[in-house]
């Protein structure tokens, strides 16, 4: 018999061609009737395949009493209910490293494009207004400091992206950091104060919602920018609305959202925004290494050899 899987999402064609091997799937997100297919399926499910945005919380989870494993297609595991999972001895895995470069490479495309303005100068050209006389002037990079909220893996993989283009480096996380030359801020808000751009890199869920709070924003210099690649969650979305559409910041680069894929009317309207919609890991690379990496992790349990890439614990 297959090990049964509950998919709360698919994967790309090649990685379901290895599930549909070696394991039997049940679509969940595709089910007409998702209750029949939980009756149905509940008590034989040992792994559950999902996202870090989407629920996997304690009450889908206590309907599975065969539970062993969660497998996360992404980095982040924050729709996830940890502290569950970990009272109950299951397992969960996630794909980090091989979304590193492509994130931190979208977070220096939004910080560019942000800071000098190239989605508004690609409208004033296309709509003729190049004849009319020449766009207003933009920010330089160089010698503006990045202030980084979250210095793990892609953190670090943006700062180094933001020095070879002249940026300093400082940088908030809960811990120090001893093989870390850049300057660490204790406090936020005094973070927020003092630079350029503040980057937006930690990880989401409940420790880190709302964490860029109105305090943080209010903080920050009128023409200092922000760029947020973690989750919408992370910041105060209404607070962060506001301060952009009053000019209390100078701009923002966004490609995540508190209601996703909602976003916030009053952004379209901005000239000073960039959006794109969650996009940093999605490229067929990195987004093919990413479900493999989902598929290595059950076929690494279901033989009885430990996960790939864990999920470590508190």
């Amino acid at each position: 018999m297959k090990p049964e899987i509950l998919m709360l999402r698919g994967l790309l064609p090649r990685q379901t061609a290895q599930l549909d091997e070696r394991y039997a799937g049940h679509r969940l997100d595709l089910a007409e009737d998702r209750e029949a297919m939980l009756r149905e399926v509940a008590g034989r499910v040992t792994s559950i395949l999902t996202s870090g945005e989407l629920t996997c919380d304690a009450a889908l989870m206590d309907r599975l009493p065969k539970l062993e494993l969660v497998a996360c297609f992404g980095v982040g595991v924050d729709g996830v209910d940890l502290d569950y999972c970990k009272a109950r001895g299951i397992a969960v895995s996630n794909t980090p490293d091989v979304l590193t470069d492509d994130v931190a490479d979208l977070a220096m495309g939004l910080t560019i494009a942000t800071m000098r303005r190239i989605v508004a100068a690609d409208r004033f050209v296309r709509a003729g207004a190049w004849q009319n006389g020449p766009l207003p002037l933009s920010t330089r990079l160089a010698g503006k400091t990045m202030g980084i909220l979250g210095l793990g893996r892609i953190g670090k993989a943006i700062a180094r992206r933001a020095e070879a283009h002249g940026m300093s480096i400082v940088w908030h996380g809960r811990s120090a950091q001893s093989d870390v030359a850049w300057h660490r801020y204790p406090d936020l808000e005094e973070m927020a104060g003092a630079v350029d751009l503040l980057m937006v890199a930690c990880p989401g869920g409940p420790a880190t919602r709302g964490l860029v709070n109105r305090a943080v924003l209010g903080a920050m210099k009128p023409k200092s920018f922000l760029v947020n690649i973690s989750r919408g969650s992370v910041i105060d979305e209404p607070a962060m609305v506001e301060a952009l559409v009053e000019g209390r910041i100078a701009g923002a680069g966004l490609d995540v959202f508190a209601d996703e894929p909602n976003v916030p009317a009053p952004l379209n309207d901005l000239e000073t925004v960039v959006l794109t919609p969650h996009i940093g890991s999605a490229t067929e690379e990195t987004r093919d290494a990413m479900a493999q990496l989902v598929v290595d992790n059950l076929d690494a349990h279901y033989a009885g050899r430990p996960l790939l890439t864990p999920w470590r614990f508190a």
